[in-house]
């Protein structure tokens, strides 16, 4: 039976837990044993810590034993991408320049799992500083659906693990697209939560106000699990939200009846390809089938936030590496290193400029989503692009700009979002589509994201491997 859970659930894991049917140090073992067989081939793994998994495993399986369940994580096996902070266990950014940094302490968010019972297999791999490309010293995860592929950036790691069956969820973090990404080219289902919904005490800044933290697991319903135990206040964390947290998964019947879903046609349809395309319309209909109004919207234009992320990205990305940039060059390579080149460039007007329109932008999507509880975009305009298209696209700005339409605008305005697979190509690859909701619409878009895969198998195809 162990060698069948890999794919399984959570939520379905959580139950055959609490039911005594699986030990958590045997699915432990069995998990350790499946990264040890397969993940040399797709390097999803930053490093692995089988000593605390199995002593949490341990554990979880004495409190379960006696009854004492603290959440639906309880002796699952998780991993985090390796910016989060783990106390006495190495987490380096995927930056050779940080491979010996320990931490006396854990993220707020690596607590919250420890908390809530989950077992930490080990830490995941990611572009260097969480940025856009891999440190030229770190191979970069394979794409388990086909390795010629992108896995997209940076959760990389996180991405690849979680549809590979080497965790049963993951942490990612989303500044530009960086759990929207490599949810889409994996075949996996991501929530970049509002900005300020989970604490970023203890992770790797890339860009202070634009980072975001959240889970990337097989179906929308884990990652509400997971979402519910991470979110919420902190006192190491100002920016943390103080609204309570809800519960994600309640009020739901499996319909969409009541819900307001807004899509604008040519926002989520103009300059796409053919497959995406087809991804958007078929999930429209089916979002239409189970109940969902339809409401016809039109979103502000995204150009200028789309232009303007990377510039404010590089401005709080040099302050994030002011105390080893320009001291240590010689140990970044040359991706973030230009970046934050070119954020010590930028004057305080230019600077000023970008703040305020990202604010008038902010403030027109409160507006334009206002009368939905959800919107539907693509993920991405382009399907599944091959690791070589992706490394010529970043040397075009405008198809750069294309890339980020979907992603980065709601990194600058905050807005939560949730991604799951919509389709295949021809070849067998993913395509993504999103849920975007209002601040601290999270519930809505996980009741969006959970009604769609009850009745769609998507979510439940898995690579070859």
């Amino acid at each position: 039976m162990l060698d069948d859970l890999h794919y399984r659930s959570i939520e379905e894991l959580a139950r055959l837990l609490a039911a005594r049917k699986v030990s958590p140090v045997e699915l432990t073992e069995a998990m350790l044993r499946r990264i040890e067989r397969v993940d040399p081939a797709l390097k999803s793994y930053a490093l692995v810590t089988p000593e605390l998994a199995l002593a949490q495993a341990r554990t979880a399986e004495q409190m379960i034993g006696k009854r004492r369940i603290l959440s639906q994580l309880h002796g699952v096996p998780v991993a985090v991408k390796d910016l989060c902070w783990t106390e006495g266990i190495a987490t380096a950014a995927g930056m050779p320049l940080h491979k010996d940094f320990v931490p006396a302490v854990d993220a707020t968010v690596v607590r919250k799992l420890r908390e809530a019972g989950a077992v930490l297999l080990g830490k995941l791999q990611l572009t260097e500083g969480a940025f856009a490309d891999h440190h030229p010293d770190v191979p970069a995860p394979l794409n388990p659906w086909h390795r010629d592929h992108w896995s997209g950036a940076s959760s990389s790691g996180s991405g690849v693990a979680t549809a590979a069956g080497l965790c049963f969820g993951s942490l990612g973090s989303d500044t530009g697209g960086s759990i929207r990404f490599p949810s889409a080219a994996n075949g996996v289902t991501g929530i970049k939560p509002t900005w300020g919904r989970v604490s970023r005490f203890g992770c790797f800044e890339l860009a202070a106000s634009l980072d975001h933290i959240g889970p990337m697991c097989r179906s929308a319903a884990d990652c509400g699990v997971v979402l519910q135990a991470i979110a919420g206040s902190d006192p190491r964390d100002p920016t943390a939200l103080l609204a309570d947290v809800p519960d994600y998964l309640a009020g739901d019947d499996g319909t969409l009846r009541g819900v307001r879903i807004g899509f604008d046609e040519r926002y989520a349809l103009d300059d796409v390809e053919p497959d995406v395309r087809r991804a958007v319309e078929a999930t429209l209909g089916t979002v239409r089938a189970l109940g969902a109004e339809i409401v016809a919207l039109r979103f502000p234009d995204v150009a200028a936030m789309t232009a303007d992320w990377g510039r404010h990205c590089a401005v709080e990305t040099a302050v994030a590496h002011e105390k080893t940039f320009p001291s240590e060059r010689h140990r970044y390579g040359p991706g973030l290193a230009g970046l934050i080149d070119a954020g010590r460039a930028l004057s305080a007007t230019e600077y000023q400029h970008i703040l305020l329109r990202r604010c008038d932008f902010a403030g027109r999507v409160a507006a334009a989503l206002t009368p939905v509880d959800a919107m539907l975009i693509p993920a991405q305009p382009i399907a599944a692009p091959t690791v070589a298209r992706m490394t010529t696209l970043g040397r075009v700005p405008a198809e750069l700009a294309a890339l980020i339409r979907y992603t980065a605008p709601f990194d600058m305005s905050g807005n939560p979002t949730v991604t799951l697979p919509a389709a295949f190509t021809a070849q067998g690859l993913p395509i993504a589509v999103q849920f975007v909701g209002r601040p601290l619409g999270e519930a809505a878009v996980v009741r969006a994201g959970r009604a769609f895969q009850r009745v769609t198998d998507f979510h439940r195809r898995h690579p070859r491997l």
